[in-house]
This record gives structure tokens, C-alpha cells and sequence, in this order.
């Protein structure tokens, strides 16, 4: 998992990725830019790639776990996979705060209690064991 928070025009997100209960790296890009589209995404590391592709029209082949931020054209899209259509998405107001993945209610609150996304990052760090490494950020607009 992981923790990935967007507020004020800017998302930021940890760098840990996690294998069941062990860190398997903590200097993990998350940041993907496939067609001029920047994904970043939470859940099962191995199945990113099929929900970008999925994002774009290919079918997954079997059960997507992940899902994540697109950014396009200026634009923020929750996106995740569904079995019968593919993909689904959801734009997100850029006036609110939002967060997701493992350590989501600790950035939430954190936001929610005035800080940046990068100190709601560093709040999920402190409480959230998949939540972890270096903290990344990305300007939407």
C-alpha cells in the first residue's frame, strides 16, 4: 500500500513498497507518465501496470488490486478497475483536500488540521506501516 494525498494543487507521496508484512523498498517511484497521463498508484505494485493499461482501453486479463490518481489536461481522476467495464474513474474537486491508500485517514486528518500534503505525508509515515521512504510531490495545475 501506500499513501498518496493531494491538496492546494499539489499531490505528495511516500516511496514504500511492501511485499505482505515486509518493506521491500523505500525509494520506489511511484510517479508513472504513460501518453502524457501521470499515474500514481496504491495496492498490489504488480498489477499498476495493468491499471494503466485498463485506463486506456485493455482489458486485464485477471483481478486488478490497485488503484490511484490520474492526472490529465489539468484534470485529477481517481481511477480504479472494475471486472465488468474495465475501469472507472472519478474526478476529484482540486477546492478539497483528498487522500488514499494504506495511511488515507491520517493524511485526511492531518489536512483537515491545517498542514501541507507533505507534513499529511509525513503523519501517515509516523502511524501507517506501509506508509514510508521519501516523500515525492507532483503540481496538477
Amino acid at each position: 500500500m501506500t499513501t498518496i494525498a493531494y491538496k492546494d494543487g499539489v499531490i505528495a507521496y511516500d516511496s514504500r513498497t511492501t511485499r505482505g508484512t515486509v518493506i521491500s523498498d523505500d525509494d520506489c517511484e511511484k510517479l508513472k507518465v504513460v501518453k502524457g497521463v501521470g499515474f500514481i498508484c496504491t495496492g498490489a505494485v504488480c498489477d499498476y501496470d495493468a491499471l494503466i493499461a485498463a485506463y486506456f482501453g485493455t482489458p486485464a486479463s485477471s483481478q486488478v488490486e490497485a488503484s490511484g490518481y490520474a492526472v490529465a489536461d489539468g484534470e485529477l481522476w481517481l481511477v480504479g478497475h472494475d471486472d465488468n467495464t474495465g475501469i472507472w474513474k472519478t474526478r476529484i474537486d482540486l477546492r478539497r483536500a483528498d487522500a488514499i491508500g494504506s495511511g488515507s485517514p491520517f493524511a485526511l486528518t492531518a489536512m483537515d488540521m491545517g498542514a501541507s500534503v507533505e507534513d499529511a505525508i509525513r503523519a501517515a509515515i509516523k502511524r501507517d506501516i506501509y506508509t514510508g521512504g521519501a516523500i515525492r510531490t507532483l503540481r496538477v495545475y
